[in-house]
């Protein structure tokens, strides 16, 4: 493919083109994903079961060969220069699986020596003591709780220093010191320059943590955006006017409003747009007024990415 056909962001770290991966059988698993990654990001990719999302990180990782497309990874072609490119790249995947007869420091020295980084005991010991590993670094593997384990799988994707991390659903089954632990350390990372790309099912993580959000559905990539745009242009605020007695219809005064009527006739409900939209609420409460309809308090919400996601994936089935 020529560079004409795909002019690379010189910012990103990594780099997918027109990605597609169809398995024997036939089942399209990505069609056509093309996704910039910027170096020293938090990215996170969310999408249902079987979206894509873990053929995508097995294609970036080595682990699957794509059907068309290609990866670059902090330069490096991840077919053609596959040693080169996975050396940029540490994996935490979902599975727990781990040298079980190991110690903890066998481990993660043997990761270190595999992407052919020279040893570096004091790296190791940092990495160690960040994930609250320090004092286990010579217990087998076998011998640790699942909580543990998986701190060990962090440990091990750091021991070479990579420069892109994937945290491929991070949060399953892990407990809450836990998570708070591995965020901390994300930050860390991110803080000091790592490219972090996490799938999670815990919407309002990535809420929180990231600086862009993708959506990915029935193998295509359908939004990529910065999470602060994307909770604007698509985020909507509601208005909940709480009534002192039911109402059986919304009153013809107020039709305009396109306004519905909740909890059994208590309530009437406005929508609105985040972007615009407010100055219709002043309006919209002095025609309430000049109906006559009383109401005991008003509240407002707005809609969490969660929202936004269930409805982007929804409307595309």
């Amino acid at each position: 493919m020529s560079h004409a056909a795909h002019k690379q962001d010189l910012s990103a770290i990594l780099s997918i083109q027109d990605l597609s991966k169809t398995y024997a059988g036939g089942r399209e698993a990505l069609k056509g994903v093309s996704l910039e990654i910027r170096r020293g990001e938090i990215f996170a990719l969310l999408g249902p079961n079987g979206a894509g999302k873990t053929t995508l990180i097995g294609i970036v990782c080595g682990l699957v060969n794509p059907t068309s497309g290609r990866v670059i990874a902090d330069g490096h072609d991840v077919v053609r220069d596959f040693r080169a490119a996975r050396r940029t790249i540490g994996l935490v995947p979902q599975e727990l699986t781990t040298d079980a007869f190991e110690t903890v420091w066998a481990t993660l020295s043997f990761s270190r020596g595999l992407f052919g980084r020279a040893p570096d005991a004091a790296h190791l010991e940092r990495v160690l003591r960040s994930l609250s590993l320090w004092d286990r670094k010579d217990a087998r593997i076998k011998t640790l709780s699942g909580g543990m384990k998986r701190r060990v799988l962090i440990a091990k994707a750091l021991a070479h220093e990579p420069q892109i991390l994937f945290l491929d659903e991070p949060s399953a089954g892990v407990d809450v010191e836990l998570r708070r632990d591995m965020w901390n350390v994300v930050r860390e990372l991110r803080a000091a320059g790592v490219t972090i790309i996490l799938t999670t099912h815990y919407i309002e993580e990535a809420e929180q943590m990231a600086d862009r959000i993708g959506i990915i559905n029935h193998g295509r990539l359908i939004v990529a955006e910065e999470k602060e745009k994307l909770m604007r242009q698509l985020g909507s605020r509601q208005l909940t006017l709480r009534l002192a007695e039911p109402l059986s219809a919304i009153p013809a005064s107020l039709a305009r409003f396109g306004l519905s009527l909740g909890q059994d006739g208590t309530a009437l409900v406005y929508h609105y747009q985040k972007d615009g939209g407010q100055e219709r609420i002043a309006e919209l409460l002095r025609a309430i007024n000049d109906s006559g309809v009383p109401f005991r308090d008003l509240e407002t919400s707005e809609s969490s990415l969660e929202e936004i996601f269930v409805s982007l994936v929804s409307a595309r089935q």
